[in-house]
């Protein structure tokens, strides 16, 4: 897993095979083929908090291995843009959250530097943003250009019927059965939004492991 000269990892369920790609199936592949390759210029995901743009960029760099980098923007910011040196060294950069930066003439210049540096070795550069490109409030008018470059894709929310397929393949994915009847108590009985849902997965995986018993709506009840 890539990491910069700073404490930051990888989260380990954030994997292509543990995101479910309905409605995102055309970005799935397109970014498993960057990972891959490493070929053009790279693209902009953007949608709001917990739609699964976080997992998808530490996916590639899980695929890509030490050729890529993940910058955590909203971690970093308070670290300065010098953070931003020496990652064009790197084939595939995926820089998150670019939408904390936007407006700050520091970050914005490094960031202008580090867009060329990329561009001008044929790298590829991955952004993710809460916004659109053209939406994102960037001052810097070379920056905004170079960005513009990125082709745009909006990651898709999932629909409650996907979100308990989405948790159960999370599941899957560390070892646990969540039956459907559970998965579907658990969409009814706590906030929708899937990070959330994954939290609660994962409290629900502990005590689990824990009381050595399998999922079952009498236990998850207990449990919450």
């Amino acid at each position: 897993m890539s990491q910069l000269a700073l404490p930051l990892r990888l989260a380990d369920h954030a994997v292509f095979t543990s995101f479910l790609s309905v409605g995102n199936e055309e970005l799935v592949a397109m970014l498993m083929s960057l990972a891959d390759r490493g070929d053009g210029h790279g693209c902009w995901l953007w949608g709001p908090a917990s739609v699964g743009k976080t997992h998808l960029l530490q996916a590639v760099c899980d695929r890509a291995g030490d050729r890529s980098v993940y910058v955590p923007l909203a971690m970093l910011v308070d670290a300065g843009p010098q953070v931003l040196e020496g990652l064009a060294s790197r084939e595939l950069i995926c820089i998150d959250d670019i939408q904390v930066v936007a407006g700050d003439s520091g970050w914005e210049a490094g960031l202008f530097d580090l867009c060329n540096q990329v561009f001008d070795a044929g790298r590829c550069l991955i952004a993710a943003a809460a916004m659109a490109p053209r939406e994102c409030a960037i001052a810097l008018p070379d920056l905004q250009s170079r960005l513009l470059r990125l082709p745009a894709f909006r990651v898709r929310q999932l629909d409650e019927s996907a979100k308990a397929s989405a948790l159960q393949l999370r599941a899957h994915h560390r070892g646990l059965e969540l039956p459907d009847d559970v998965a579907r108590y658990l969409l009814h009985r706590s906030r929708r939004d899937m990070a959330s849902l994954y939290r609660l997965l994962d409290k629900l995986d502990s005590a689990a492991l824990t009381a050595q018993r399998r999922l079952t709506i009498p236990f998850v009840k207990d449990v919450l």
